[in-house]
């Protein structure tokens, strides 16, 4: 009869460490993180694809799944479905998310400088190309151009295009919105002549409004809190890990872009990766903070709201994951 406690307490080990497990299994089931960058696979997302082959993130505890947007399926409109937790956006686009009523709170901010830029044709100056017919994304990112038309009275006419540049190379425009991580090495790439005189750096005019940040809605971080913690950390991990080993990282995101048959090719990417790194060092700290900065967001909100791009100003607080 002696031997019974003993023999209890291990049938209650065995109980607990199969009920541990069950947990776990279920657990990891259940907080599958699908993130969607908000467009198809390049190294613009770079440090998100590196956390995921290099097990940042299983080493985070997070199990995470990176489905990619289209043409079709914009990551907003995947985010509104339930059908990914977390996506990119620009702080223009969050803003006005928000402004429509869908709460977001930014998780990770990878963007500390803004990309954008406006190239002219024929080596004019974009400011003095009033009513010009000027190339804007289908998909959204041109907010701060449009408070830059208004502001300076050009009024340009926005002609819609969806992911490249033949628009504007086949004279059909007279200006186009690039990102100076993307579009802006295929103008070259075409041929294009780009100078200080007909290239207009929002960055350099009082635009200097952070782009990308990782974000995922105010109801989910709110039930799963220490996941989306863990998810962002692991990010912010991949970048770092891609900043100090570019060539390796290249590596990752071509297997991505062969995956998903993007048409391009390594050196477009390098170049790409190359600047996007560059966007993410603070022009005062020189440093990578992975932050959001209120001074921008402040900027940002004041300027769409003064060009009724938003009813109201957007708070920084409304943003950030501690209200």
């Amino acid at each position: 009869m002696h031997h019974q406690p003993n023999k209890m307490r291990e049938i209650l080990y065995v109980l607990c460490a199969v009920l541990t497990v069950i947990g776990q299994t279920l657990t990891a089931k259940g907080e599958t993180i699908v993130f969607t960058p908000q467009w198809t696979a390049q190294a613009q997302f770079a440090g998100y694809y590196v956390a995921q082959e290099k097990g940042f993130y299983r080493e985070a505890g997070v199990k995470v799944r990176i489905e990619h947007s289209s043409a079709t399926q914009p990551a907003i409109n995947r985010l509104r479905n339930d059908e990914c937790q977390a996506t990119t956006l620009q702080l223009c686009q969050a803003m006005e998310l928000i402004d429509g009523g869908i709460s977001l709170v930014n998780i990770l901010q990878t963007s500390m400088n803004n990309a954008m830029v406006i190239v002219s044709a024929r080596g004019k100056d974009p400011l003095t190309q009033r009513g010009a017919k000027v190339g804007i994304w289908s998909v959204g990112f041109g907010q701060l151009a449009m408070c830059m038309s208004i502001k300076d009275h050009l009024d340009y006419q926005w002609v819609h295009f969806a992911q490249n540049v033949n628009l504007f190379v086949a004279g059909a425009l007279d200006a186009t919105l690039a990102m100076s991580y993307n579009e802006y090495y295929q103008l070259m790439q075409a041929g294009v002549e780009m100078t200080a005189h007909n290239v207009y750096r929002f960055c350099d005019h009082g635009y200097n409004v952070q782009e990308d940040g990782v974000y995922v809605t105010r109801d989910y971080y709110e039930k799963h809190r220490e996941q989306a913690k863990r998810f962002a950390r692991a990010s912010r991990r991949g970048w770092e890990w891609a900043a100090e080993h570019p060539e390796e990282a290249l590596d990752i995101v071509m297997k991505y872009v062969d995956k998903d048959h993007i048409a391009t090719n390594r050196a477009m990417q390098r170049l790409m990766l190359t600047e996007v790194l560059r966007l993410q060092v603070d022009r005062e700290s020189k440093k990578r903070e992975f932050r959001l900065r209120p001074d921008m967001v402040q900027l940002a909100s004041q300027l769409m709201a003064e060009n009724n791009m938003l009813s109201r100003e957007v708070k920084y607080e409304e943003l950030v994951s501690e209200k």
